[in-house]
């Protein structure tokens, strides 16, 4: 039983049991986007805010969706999620054809969205409570996500007595917490300082090594985007189309010094220039 195990063993099992993807053919799709559009009625018409949208991301892969603003990022984000129903098309995950929200994908927004009434510890634990989680297992995996997001001695703070890079660690910790199969982030690091930022940009980077969650993020930030992930996507102004997808061949292990590196700035200007045309 887990609360027999040893705080290793229960790091062990936590990541195991969170990151089923490791075992999955490198090969298979953990995300799919296939033939997507969606549009809206405007005065009597159809406003086409995304076209034939395709894209695939493997098992534990980080990738990024980038486009200015009003090209259909988060709109796109909220179908994955399954808060938005698209035109035509479909969204799969592990094959599965997406119909609704669910489980299997977690959400990280822009403000954080943490409970005020509700401690940090408390907020992790949201989500598991609401499965009715046996009481036992929450407080073990609220302890471990404490210490995964270096939070630990806030457990029992409040969402106004935290840094806002402090609230995002506690909505990605909230997040991971209950397992998703992939992690879906909207501009989760849009509304902290330039130094905040980039310690937030870093801080998921280390933690992406160390659980390979599969993810896919958008945001407007081109830095951002090469830093953080494997595959960048560019989308075109409305009607949203993908533009231009661009592997990420850097280093696994990345810190900041890396955005000066002649190799960084090559596919900045790649996707710069993509943006732009």
């Amino acid at each position: 039983m887990l609360n027999t195990r040893s705080s290793n063993d229960l790091r062990e099992h936590e990541t195991q049991s969170m990151y089923r993807s490791d075992v999955r053919p490198v090969d298979h799709p953990k995300l799919e986007v296939r033939d997507l559009y969606k549009s809206f009625p405007v005065e009597s018409k159809q406003l086409m805010v995304l076209q034939d949208i395709n894209l695939q991301i493997r098992p534990r892969e980080f990738a990024c969706l980038v486009g200015a603003s009003g090209c259909g990022k988060s709109t796109l984000l909220n179908i994955v999620a399954g808060l938005a129903t698209p035109t035509s098309g479909q969204v799969l995950v592990d094959g599965k054809a997406v119909t609704g929200p669910g489980s299997d994908r977690g959400m990280v927004f822009q403000n954080y969205t943490l409970y005020p009434w509700l401690t940090v510890s408390q907020n992790i634990a949201f989500g598991l409570d609401l499965r009715k989680l046996p009481k036992v297992e929450q407080r073990q995996r609220v302890s471990y996500f404490l210490e995964v997001v270096g939070l630990t001695q806030f457990a029992n703070a409040y969402p106004k007595q935290l840094s806002g890079g402090m609230k995002q660690r506690v909505a990605i910790a909230r997040a991971l917490a209950n397992e998703p199969e992939v992690l879906l982030m909207d501009e989760p690091f849009g509304a902290l300082d330039a130094q905040t930022k980039e310690q937030m940009q870093q801080f998921f980077l280390n933690l992406w090594e160390q659980t390979h969650v599969t993810v896919l993020m958008i945001t407007h930030d081109v830095e951002e985007a090469i830093f953080l992930s494997q595959r960048v996507y560019v989308m075109s102004t409305r009607p949203g189309q993908i533009k231009l997808e661009v592997p990420i061949e850097l280093p696994g292990h990345r810190d900041l010094e890396i955005k000066l590196s002649p190799e960084f700035v090559e596919i900045k200007r790649q996707v710069l220039h993509a943006l732009r045309d």
